[in-house]
Order: structure tokens, then C-alpha cells, then sequence
């Protein structure tokens, strides 16, 4: 097996190489406007997977798989000749679905967007259901008082007065 940064290294050059042959070689009527997204090599240097895109219809991608696939066996010798390896990668091309998963993502972050815009406008005049301020302040109900843990001689029937001192219930020191 290879380390992984020689064959990313190697899968890097094979999508360069590819790259070039279709923009300068690679004289097909039938290629499209294609874009090498990608390049995958396995961990033994025996199978390179070419990830592409293809700007145009279903009939003008659908023609350049088959000129690609008439292509591999040039493309193949090429990138034989300029990496240097023993053994030169079988070669897989496969249609990225890039472009198509960006457009269905454009389109769910768009009906998000109509559907945040649709509870932004009905909360535009909304009210609360309850108190405009539920919580409470400072740890206190507005009818509760310091005062309430106070027996009828002002003593503090919890261990501690009013004025904050007495003796912690845990631990039996005086509270810091």
C-alpha cells in the first residue's frame, strides 16, 4: 500500500493531466464544455475515478460520456507517460451530480427563505400568549418577598435573617 499523500499527490496530477488533454488534445465533436471536478485514486495506484461536469442538455453530457469513454485509452497513455509510475492507473470517468445538488440546494434555501417570510409576517402583529415577561426577576415572584421565611418573632425559620448572615444549611460555616 501507499501513503495517502503520495496518492493524493498523484491523483492531484492525473486530474491536471486530464484537464489539459480535453482542452488541447482531445479533438472529439462530441465534447462538451467539460470541467474535471475531481480525481480519486485507490490506495494500491491501480484505479483513478475522474469526477467531471458537463455544462449543456441531457443529450450533450450524455454525448460526452461517450467520447470520453472512446478518449481513455489516449488519456490513459498520457498520463502514463508524464507521472513516471509503474504501473499507470485504469481510468474511470463518472458524471459529478455537483451542479444538480447546487441547484436543489438553491431551491430548498429559497422555499426556506418564502417560508421564514411567511412567520415573520404573521408574527408581525402577534402577541404573547401569556405575560409579556414570563420569567422572573432576580429569582423572585412579584408577590414573594425576602421577608415571607420569617416566623411571627422576625426570626428566620430557614437559618438565615434578613440581613443575609446566619449559618449555611449544608455545611454548618457561616456563608463567605
Amino acid at each position: 500500500m501507499v501513503d495517502a499523500a503520495r496518492a493524493r499527490k498523484l491523483a492531484d496530477r492525473i486530474q491536471q493531466i486530464v484537464a489539459e488533454m480535453l482542452e488541447r488534445r482531445i479533438k472529439d465533436p462530441r465534447l462538451g464544455f467539460v470541467t474535471v471536478t475531481d480525481t480519486r485514486i485507490t490506495n494500491d495506484l491501480r484505479d483513478a475515478t475522474v469526477y467531471y461536469t458537463v455544462y449543456g442538455s441531457d443529450g450533450e453530457r450524455a454525448e460526452t460520456a461517450a467520447a470520453l469513454e472512446s478518449a481513455k485509452g489516449v488519456i490513459r497513455s498520457e498520463v502514463g507517460r508524464k507521472t513516471g509510475v509503474r504501473h499507470t492507473p485504469s481510468l474511470t470517468f463518472v458524471m459529478d451530480s455537483l451542479m444538480e445538488n447546487a441547484a436543489h440546494i438553491d431551491d430548498l434555501l429559497a422555499k426556506a427563505r418564502a417560508k421564514d417570510a411567511e412567520v415573520a409576517k404573521a408574527a408581525q402583529d402577534a402577541s404573547p400568549a401569556g405575560d409579556a415577561n414570563p420569567y422572573r426577576e432576580n429569582g423572585l415572584d412579584e408577590d414573594e418577598d425576602e421577608d415571607d421565611d420569617l416566623d411571627e418573632d422576625g426570626e428566620d425559620v430557614d437559618g438565615h435573617d434578613a440581613a443575609g448572615g446566619g449559618e449555611d444549611d449544608r455545611s454548618g460555616r457561616p456563608p463567605s
